[in-house]
């Protein structure tokens, strides 16, 4: 995988490098920000709840259980790895997709 952003763990399992911009009137992902690919969140970053939300709708766009993405490091920052556990390849092709569409 080429972008910077998105990485093979070699496990079978990708990890992911996001900025993320909690509060937004809505969450979707938003272009390149840096070494990053920036996300808008809807949630608060209130208690864990942004968090929570960031994994869901990882789980979601990837079209895996929440049980297969984790949050690597940045609990409390903007800056967020996760790992997404045998992501299928119609998520791998999603995720690339975001590079060609910023």
């Amino acid at each position: 995988m080429s972008q910077d952003w998105l990485q093979d763990a070699g496990d079978g399992s990708i990890v992911l490098r996001l900025h993320v911009q909690p509060n937004a009137a809505r969450t979707g992902f938003a272009g390149r920000h840096g070494d990053a690919m920036k996300l808008r969140l809807a949630a608060a970053p209130v208690d864990g709840k942004a968090n929570a939300a960031l994994c869901a709708f990882i789980a979601d766009f990837c079209a895996v259980p929440k049980r297969a993405v984790t949050l690597l490091a940045g609990e409390t920052s903007r800056t967020k790895r996760l790992r997404v556990e045998a992501p299928g390849s119609v998520a791998l092709a999603r995720l690339r997709r975001l590079e060609q569409d910023d």
